[in-house]
């Protein structure tokens, strides 16, 4: 591997495009020794480490606009990105500029021992962990008080599990995806993401799913006491208590006791938290997504768990959380099409739950469906066709080697009878299409729903002035 001049932001986004070619992902030893070459970046933030397999990007989103509407110096490190790589890093809402994602990287580049790499050997990381190292690089050199990152795959082996010391854990909910790297049941899946727990640090975690509950609580167990010393847990739990200067468990579960459904009208969601220090407080997010409130939930007892309720007032809480906004999750587009990162089968049951509740009848209700091949998509198809929740569904491929084909989503329909089902060639075009057939019927509405990589394009292409004006 040759050393070469990088010298524009789409260079360094080419390079790390290509970087899979060449490296593998990296063991937390390796990680670790590599973000202490850097100086150790990241103990100079405190960080609130947030993993799962739906909602963690909600999660954080939430988490930040409290930090910010607190008044915090606030940075966040999501994946993936939707449409630019820059999303990926945002310092008190605003993402990353071209010229510091460059400077980043180049950074952590010149970094690299080029003389051992020249000869194929020596530490390059891979494409995630490259991202990482930049995320922590920039945020330090911008003084971030606070840092929400959320791991990329799994938890135990994540690049960002390398981090030396965290304010919090937090895990949002378990469901089956990514089996062939974490496991094949929840459970195993679960206790992969259970590696971000680290001892002495408050654990706030999602509580419906009771397989992934079980081995979560019996990672926090197995970290933060041993049966060695029966008086370690003992101390463990005074030390945090006497930290956040209360008397709470290390660990808190979020689950349908917490909050209390108020309503869910047609651009928001209300609940009342019956529990905790904000015991009383009605939320309203600015979402037509009913699951919303769980990510919600995990972020205000996030606040509460790390001792920062001492502070934030309820005001300060529910004004942040209405004016949070998390791209690709039920976000209105143009009037009346809504588009969603559903892209696995717990992912799609939330999103036709949302679905259920806008009131409409399913003949004035049609989707826009793509998924990548390595996705459970007989059973999201399964899920959408068995909900009789719409009429027509249009089908297309996505801008990525990694889609599923037209004729294996045609496959997987042909035993379903009573739906009309439209196949387009190309995203874009099969939206603008299904837009141009619905007219001027304001009542009816269109749902693009699969992978992000679909909500991607479409959100890419519908955005942008250029294009919406020949909507």
């Amino acid at each position: 591997m040759k050393r070469r001049m990088i010298s524009s932001f789409e260079e360094a986004e080419q390079y790390l495009n290509d970087t899979p070619k060449f490296t593998t992902k990296h063991s937390i030893e390796a990680t670790r020794e590599f973000l202490e070459k850097m100086g150790s970046p990241d103990k100079s933030m405190k960080i609130i480490h947030v993993a799962g397999t739906n909602g963690k990007g909600s999660t954080c989103a939430y988490l930040t606009s409290i930090l910010r509407e607190a008044g915090f110096h606030t940075a966040l490190f999501t994946s993936p990105h939707l449409v630019d790589i820059c999303e990926r890093f945002s310092i008190d809402g605003s993402d990353m500029s071209h010229e510091d994602f460059l400077e980043s990287f180049n950074y952590i580049y010149n970094m690299l021992d080029w003389e051992a790499l020249a000869k194929d050997e020596g530490y390059h990381p891979s494409y995630f962990e490259f991202l990482f190292f930049m995320a922590m690089h920039y945020f330090s050199k911008k003084k971030v008080e606070w840092c929400v990152l959320e791991t990329g795959l799994g938890g135990l082996l994540d690049a960002t599990n390398s981090v030396h010391h965290k304010e919090a854990a937090v895990i949002t909910r378990i469901g089956l995806d990514h089996m062939e790297y974490l496991g094949e049941t929840i459970y195993e899946i679960a206790g992969q993401k259970a590696g971000i727990i680290e001892k002495g640090a408050p654990l706030i975690y999602n509580d419906y799913v009771p397989e992934a509950s079980r081995a979560i609580v019996e990672a926090f167990n197995r970290i933060n006491f041993s049966e060695n010393n029966e008086n370690e847990y003992e101390n463990v739990y005074h030390k945090v208590c006497e930290k956040n200067n209360e008397k709470n468990e290390l660990k808190y579960a979020v689950g349908d006791n917490l909050l209390l459904m108020c309503e869910n009208k047609s651009e928001t969601v209300a609940f009342s938290i019956t529990d905790g220090y904000y015991k009383g407080v009605c939320v309203c997010l600015d979402t037509v997504a009913a699951y919303q409130t769980e990510n919600a939930m995990l972020a205000i007892r996030t606040i509460e768990a790390t001792g920062l309720c001492e502070i934030i007032n309820a005001e300060t809480l529910t004004a942040a959380l209405k004016k949070c906004h998390w791209a690709g999750r039920m976000e209105e587009i143009i009037h009346n099409v809504f588009i969603d990162g559903a892209h696995n089968p717990d992912g799609i049951r939330a999103f036709l739950e949302t679905v259920s509740r806008d009131g409409l009848d399913k003949s004035r209700r049609s989707l826009l469906f793509g998924v990548v091949a390595d996705k459970n998509f007989y059973r999201m198809l399964e899920e959408l066709v068995e909900s009789d929740l719409f009429s027509e569904m249009t089908i297309t491929p996505l801008h990525t080697k990694r889609s599923a084909d037209i004729s294996q989503l045609r496959e997987a329909l042909a035993k379903y009878d009573g739906l009309t089902v439209n196949i387009a060639e190309d995203p874009e075009m099969g939206l603008r299409e299904m837009i141009s057939s619905r007219g001027n019927k304001d009542d009816r509405i269109i749902y693009v729903a699969g992978s992000l990589y679909l909500v991607g394009e479409i959100k890419k292409a519908f955005t942008d002035e250029a294009t919406a004006c020949l909507i």
